[in-house]
């Protein structure tokens, strides 16, 4: 895969650069949006968006990579506006995000049909747009996989067997179920080293990570600022074990951040919550911490810049 299209056209991989592997430009409840358009301001949202992305941009970040699907209103309109203004690569996914049940149209209908629709917004265009999506992303949570999720994992798995666009998943390391993700996508086929474990910074317990890495996928320690779960020390010494034992080239570095999100609102309430969380907190705070404990520039740089180019590749 030498070109993955981004939403303003295809890009070279190996002219991606500094890489943001997992953020968000804005997540909403789709049903909630469009039956109730007046609780949203999408002025305020794009400027959110775009201020974030100036942001990461002044730190050198060329590409960002938003793995916003269908279940968190995915808008490719939206992230081409905020890509043109800033100047920064936009990649969109295609996929679904639930945890439990899907719409009924995809209910009752079997894989294959889910299939046509991510390899339609890989190979023709997202939303009745020329924007085709460069990855597939899908989710296990804590209910685990029931019939419905399992349906999109391996609608996702023959979708990337067809197209070639790598998968990119959301975990919850608490109940290991990066590894059932692992289970079906082999059951389905897919070499593993095109496959992205999300959230796995969520744990530190390096003997569930250790069974991840050593099936060949890359993991993503993809939370930073989501201290709940996790302090950053915590994060950043998992890191540093994982290099220890030689993952360097397995790793991505990122934070899960929404620009804007309605599982907090007032926006205020967000900062309140979690108040190092941002789009720049990584590189502004993180990777000094992290070199400060003994990892050297060029294993960032591989984390940030290499990874993302033999994932796709």
């Amino acid at each position: 895969m030498k070109v993955i299209h981004s939403v303003t056209g295809p890009i070279e991989v190996n002219k991606l650069g500094k890489t943001l592997i997992h953020e968000h430009l804005r997540t909403r409840a789709e049903e909630v949006a469009v039956q109730f358009p007046h609780l949203y301001n999408h002025d305020e949202e794009y400027q959110l968006a775009l201020e974030q992305v100036l942001g990461v941009k002044k730190q050198g970040v060329q590409t960002i990579f938003d793995p916003s699907v269908m279940g968190l209103d995915r808008d490719v309109r939206f992230m081409q506006r905020v890509s043109r203004a800033s100047g920064v690569n936009i990649i969109a996914a295609t996929g679904i995000f639930t945890f439990h049940y899907l719409p009924t149209r995809f209910m009752f209908n079997d894989i294959d049909f889910m299939v046509e629709q991510f390899v339609r917004d890989i190979e023709v265009g997202v939303q009745n747009s020329e924007i085709k999506a460069g990855f597939l992303k899908c989710a296990t949570d804590v209910p685990g996989l029931t019939p419905q999720v399992e349906k999109v994992l391996r609608a996702v798995a023959r979708a990337h067997l067809r197209t070639g666009v790598p998968i990119m998943t959301h975990s919850v390391p608490s109940k290991e179920n990066g590894l059932t993700q692992i289970e079906i996508f082999e059951e389905e086929g897919v070499q593993l080293n095109k496959v992205l474990i999300g959230h796995c910074g969520d744990t530190d317990q390096l003997g569930y990570l250790e069974r991840l890495l050593d099936k060949g996928v890359y993991i993503g320690m993809d939370r930073y600022g989501l201290t709940s779960t996790l302090s950053t020390e915590r994060r950043n010494a998992t890191i540093n074990a994982l290099i220890q034992k030689g993952y360097t080239n397995r790793m991505f570095l990122s934070q899960d951040y929404c620009c804007t999100t309605d599982r907090y609102k007032p926006e205020s309430l967000k900062k309140e919550v979690y108040p190092d969380w941002s789009m720049t907190f990584l590189l502004d705070k993180v990777v000094p911490m992290l070199i400060a404990d003994g990892v050297s520039e060029e294993q960032i740089h591989t984390m940030l810049y290499e990874n993302v180019k033999t994932w796709l590749n």
